[in-house]
């Protein structure tokens, strides 16, 4: 029953972001940002990339305990920091876009996440997520 209702959710939430999206949206910020910058401009689009792939606000809030279909992030790199013993935060959070089942938090299904950002998004999206989520102490 909670991972019908974590499913219907996220659908939901999908949809709500994908209605805020244009035809002439571009899904990709301009190349010239720094990374952090291009990553946190990422994160803030309702879809990524060519695939259009959800982007991490639809799912994800930036408030400390405000949980949409996914955890908060906030604070997300102290977490990432002591996550697993031996990786670094950046790999973590790398890991945890590429392969999002392969780290699942506390009280969330495994399969709600987008599977595909690996390979839909370009390697220097993911790096400029990674660097923004490193910005969330």
């Amino acid at each position: 029953m909670k991972i019908r209702l974590l499913t219907f959710l996220w659908l939901v939430t999908f949809l709500i972001g994908l209605s805020g999206c244009s035809s002439n949206e571009s899904n990709q910020p301009e190349k010239n940002l720094d990374p952090v910058q291009r990553g946190k401009a990422l994160f803030e689009m309702n879809m990524i990339g060519e695939n259009k792939a959800p982007g991490c606000i639809v799912c994800h809030s930036l408030e400390p305990d405000k949980n949409l279909v996914g955890p908060s992030l906030a604070g997300i790199a102290t977490y990432a920091q002591s996550a697993v013993t031996g990786m670094s935060a950046a790999d973590f959070l790398h890991q945890a876009i590429v392969e999002p089942d392969k780290h699942i938090m506390e009280g969330y299904p495994a399969g709600v996440m987008y599977q595909g950002y690996g390979k839909d998004l370009p390697q220097e999206d993911i790096k400029a997520l990674v660097a923004f989520l490193l910005t969330l102490k």
